[in-house]
């Protein structure tokens, strides 16, 4: 069986492709966002803010589609791709790299009440734009999900033609992730915890017990846990990685198994990943942490891969 890569990807230092204990750099200098795998051996991402692409197994990019919008997130539904913008829209991209807007999610009830997330550094007001921060999919394509900073998670079941909002907005979510297997159970992480939906997204109920801090980051499913990443704010200098079993309702556990207690700054939002047995997170200053047994021991192969933008394994 083939090794496992983990793709990491940057902010403004392209791509890096890890494989065992090689490293080898991709789209160096550019800005690549929103990696995730589109169930054929294959990797979407946002590169360069304006294009969507794709990667080949054997590491060659395809440009799919170039938007004039400042594109930040993707989903694929079968051969259709769904990508949310900075300014808080979402576009259709078909196979043939046809783009079109989504108006019904334009007018889901409570937009007017978005708002760009702030904060105040030195003396200056800093935070990201209004816009979709991550995308979800349920395995069975039913349901489409779309992570608004700070805007709830609207949810779709119309292929994105109408859309609902669901939870409170100022739970502050910050990446929305459906289970790989089953339909019903979805997750997020906000501002307000770890929030779970066991009803595709419809209502879901927020969870702290267990947690240091209830700032939440980034989430992901393994094979029968949840992973969760918290920390006090944004921009804490450390966090703290957290699993429970899917279906318990008990409190969060600190992982173990070498991980250390405290990560350097935050796990942000898709920087946890998982396939099979491997688990995989990245901390702010790009120091790898890496599982081959569902997160019970852990390695760390990697050190100061610049600042990362997110994770995917293929």
């Amino acid at each position: 069986m083939p090794t496992p890569s983990i793709l990491v990807a940057t902010w403004d230092n392209g791509l890096f492709s890890v494989t065992g204990k090689m490293v080898r750099q991709e789209l160096t200098d550019q800005s690549v966002r929103s990696l995730v795998a589109d169930g054929h051996g294959r990797v979407l991402a946002i590169v360069g803010g304006h294009s969507l692409c794709r990667r080949s197994p054997d590491g060659e990019w395809t440009e799919i589609a170039k938007s004039e919008f400042e594109l930040s997130c993707c989903v694929p539904i079968g051969n259709v791709v769904f990508v949310g913008t900075d300014d808080a829209h979402i576009l259709r991209v078909d196979p043939n790299g046809a783009q079109q807007c989504l108006t019904g999610f334009d007018a889901v009830a409570g937009r007017d009440r978005w708002y760009a997330g702030a904060a105040i550094i030195d003396g200056k007001l800093m935070g990201p734009p209004l816009g979709i921060r991550s995308m979800a999919a349920t395995c069975d394509g039913a349901v489409l999900l779309a992570n608004v900073h700070v805007g709830g998670v609207p949810r779709s079941t119309d292929s994105g033609l109408t859309w609902r909002p669901t939870i409170d907005i100022d739970s502050d979510v910050h990446q929305v992730c459906a289970h790989p297997a089953r339909p019903d159970i979805v997750i997020a992480a906000a501002a307000a915890g770890l929030c779970i939906s066991r009803d595709a997204g419809a209502t879901w109920t927020i969870e702290q017990q267990g947690l240091h801090a209830h700032y939440c980051s980034a989430v992901a499913f393994g094979r029968n846990d949840i992973f969760v990443a918290a920390s006090t704010d944004h921009f804490a200098t450390q966090g703290a990685v957290y699993r429970r079993p899917i279906d318990s309702n008990g409190p969060l556990q600190p992982l173990g198994g070498g991980m250390p207690k405290w990560i350097d700054g935050i796990a942000d939002t898709n920087c946890i990943a998982t396939r099979d047995s491997m688990v995989t997170v990245i901390d702010q200053s790009g120091r790898l942490y890496v599982s081959h047994d569902d997160g019970a021991t852990w390695s760390f192969p990697f050190d100061r891969l610049t600042v990362p933008s997110g994770l995917v394994i293929c």
